[in-house]
């Protein structure tokens, strides 16, 4: 069983997430914004972050940049969920250092590919 972080300021998709991911067999735990995701992923350090691109105070970017500046969290995957689909932003979270990046409205056999993909087996 992994340990599935999902940062998402719409209560209705971040529970939709914590279901899906109970419901494949992992312990979910969730944020609604970017500092107290981090904070989470910083006391019980998550195999996989879903993270939302666009939350206000603190966006999907700069948590991953954050990510990226702690040694114990730099190695976890993170994928961005996001309503924009602009091959622009998809460029920039990749070479930052995101996972993968995954638009919205998603379905669960794109979720299923993500958990195939970034845990192990």
């Amino acid at each position: 069983m992994a340990r599935i972080l999902v940062i998402e300021d719409e209560s209705h998709i971040r529970d939709n997430l914590l279901r899906f991911v109970r419901l494949e067999g992992h312990e979910g735990l969730s944020a609604a914004d970017g500092h107290a995701g981090l904070q989470l992923a910083r006391e019980q350090p998550p195999d996989l972050i879903f993270c939302d691109v666009m939350m206000p105070q603190m966006n999907g970017l700069e948590v991953l940049a954050a990510l990226q500046a702690d040694a114990a969290l730099k190695q976890v995957p993170l994928v961005f969920l996001s309503a924009s689909a602009e091959s622009e932003r998809l460029e920039e979270a990749l070479r930052l250092g995101a996972s993968g990046y995954v638009t919205k409205p998603f379905n669960f056999a794109q979720l299923q590919a993500v958990l195939k993909q970034y845990l192990p087996k």
